[in-house]
């Protein structure tokens, strides 16, 4: 997922940082704030979505070819 995220948006993300933790904890995070929580959600998220949601939090607007398209 990281590699995904870097390669969609390298010159947007200074960096993607990967914090151990605990209980099957997975969070998308950017500048502290919360993007997806696997917690929150209940549920785990496919690369897609998860460049969709990153991408209306830094890039509003910006096309992503196939990963704008619905499932």
């Amino acid at each position: 997922m990281a590699q995904e995220l870097l390669t969609t948006f390298e010159t947007e993300l200074g960096e993607v940082a990967l914090v151990p933790g605990t209980g099957g904890v997975f969070e998308v995070r950017l500048n502290g704030e919360a993007v997806w929580s696997r917690k929150s959600d209940a549920a785990f998220t496919d690369a897609a979505e998860l460049k969709r949601l990153i991408r209306d939090w830094i890039a509003p607007g910006r096309p992503l070819g196939h990963s704008d398209q619905s499932s």
